[in-house]
């Protein structure tokens, strides 16, 4: 990153919120409005054995480092880049005999980072983590029970021969990161995998309904250059025209909640209440809380269905941890027997069930009832969210990936397409998820056409493709993978 590409930003007093950055020039939908490559970031505790720790992949067989045996990687590329930030970490790991957990290593490796470079790795970060907000005297007192905790840890695991740090200082980098950690997800963008710091990413207020996302971008795993392969670059990307003098904003919280469950996560995560127009007015929670179009069931009703749907998602969570998917069918099943009478198509509590339903019929390969659940959540949510958000992208692919299996190509050509207008305004077109959505959108644009052409030779070619083998097409052969 160069101080030419932080040229569209500036930082600016933005009143009650504090410092923010807005732009010096006008921006249009899927503009990259800066790239930051992370301060420091750790894979999460749960994941450490599935996910590179250099470029946050996930890998079925990682390579484990031989010294500390904690740390994971792609392969020897990925280690050897790692290195350099790595190898103290691993001393320290070997040192007290097991890793810590990931704020404590966060906390080393900003330290580490610190040490190294002063806080201000190049002249295009916009701020230090001196001057980041840590919120400490708005923690709870439980909050704060548990920060000292980790400082108690962290002095555990700094090694000895370091330089002193003080608690004052150590307590502050780990309110930076309760408050400004961003959480990184996995090359598909379906997991999170990690979390991480990016100073500039830092400054960019919150909003329900923002004017910018951010991607995680895992590098290009092929370069030779090894700071492409395995660098951690978030891309803050326009969702929209973004008029010069604009302020930036994200959101910190996902939109589907209604305003105040939205305002309460943020007070209780960020420390401040937001007054922004649609929690202000509540724009959209008559449709988050809707009911059946046409019917006006009772108050006593509503809240027996609500009941109803809120111990029927703690039990469809316990049976998804238990891999009792058979199970969780039941219960969305039944949930939704309760739910449809009464509530409306874009009721939270309705899209809260659908979503476990289509997912896991798919897992258990039963398309056709998992491809019409998974419409209705897409219809749903393309009602709430903004038309651009990656949320909404992201469950329009799986939707048109679902429908491709049950058979329904034409539905599911049309859902590809429409996810891939939106990924490419919010992931770009070089991003791993958008590559693939292309080269599903290529083949199912082929077999819409061969379907529209002659049913037979469709079916006949869906047979291949699901069992992987070789076809003729017009006189080639062809070999098509199927998605997933």
């Amino acid at each position: 990153m160069t101080v030419e590409t932080m040229d569209p930003v500036e930082v600016f007093a933005a009143g009650e919120k504090g410092r923010g950055l807005r732009v010096t020039k006008e921006l249009s939908a899927g503009d990259v409005v800066f790239a930051e490559a992370s301060f420091a970031a750790v894979v999460f505790d749960s994941l450490s054995l599935q996910v590179c720790h250099s470029c946050f992949r996930r890998q079925p067989n990682p390579h484990r480092c031989a010294q500390c045996k904690f740390a994971h990687y792609c392969d020897r590329t990925c280690q050897r880049a790692a290195w350099d930030e790595h190898k103290q970490e691993c001393s320290a790991i070997r040192k007290i005999g097991k890793a810590p957990n990931e704020n404590v290593r966060l906390a080393a490796r900003i330290m580490w980072r610190i040490k190294k470079d002063t806080g201000l790795v190049s002249d295009a970060q916009l701020t230090t983590l001196d001057l980041l907000e840590d919120h400490l005297s708005k923690m709870t007192p439980e909050d704060l029970k548990e920060l000292k905790v980790d400082v108690q840890h962290f002095y555990s695991y700094w090694p000895k021969k370091s330089k002193v740090v003080g608690e004052d200082y150590v307590s502050h980098i780990f309110g930076v990161i309760n408050c400004n950690g961003f959480t990184l997800c996995d090359q598909r963008g379906l997991q999170a995998v990690g979390v991480g710091l990016f100073p500039n990413l830092c400054l960019v207020n919150h909003d329900c309904w923002p004017n910018c996302t951010v991607i995680l971008n895992h590098g290009i795993q092929t370069a030779l250059d090894a700071s492409f392969h395995s660098k951690r670059r978030i891309e803050l990307r326009a969702l929209g025209k973004i008029s010069e003098g604009e302020e930036l904003t994200v959101s910190y919280v996902d939109f589907l909640n209604v305003s105040k469950d939205r305002q309460r996560l943020l007070k209780q995560q960020y420390y401040f209440d937001c007054k922004c127009e649609h929690c202000t007015n509540g724009i959209k929670d008559d449709l988050m809380t809707a009911g059946r179009e046409g019917q006006k069931p009772s108050a006593e009703v509503l809240k027996e269905v609500t009941d109803f749907s809120l111990q029927a998602l703690v039990k469809i969570e316990e049976a998804r941890t238990k891999g009792d998917f058979h199970e969780v069918i039941k219960i969305c099943r039944e949930c939704l027997q309760k739910q449809d009478p009464v509530f409306g198509d874009t009721n939270l509590h309705l899209l809260r069930v659908l979503s476990p339903a289509s997912e896991v019929l798919s897992f258990l390969q039963q398309f056709d009832e998992a491809s019409g659940y998974a419409r209705r959540m897409v219809e749903g949510y393309a009602k709430l969210y903004h038309p651009n958000n990656a949320q909404l992208g992201m469950a329009i692919m799986r939707a048109g990936v679902t429908h491709w299996h049950a058979g329904q190509i034409e539905e599911g050509h049309g859902l590809i397409c429409r996810a891939y207008a939106i990924l490419l305004i919010t992931h770009g077109a070089h991003h791993p998820i958008t590559k693939d959505l292309e080269a599903m959108r290529t083949q199912t644009e082929m077999e819409l056409r061969l379907f529209k052409q002659n049913e037979y030779v469709y079916h006949s070619m869906r047979e291949a493709v699901l069992s992987n083998k070789p076809m003729s097409v017009a006189g080639e052969q062809v070999q098509i993978k199927a998605t997933s």
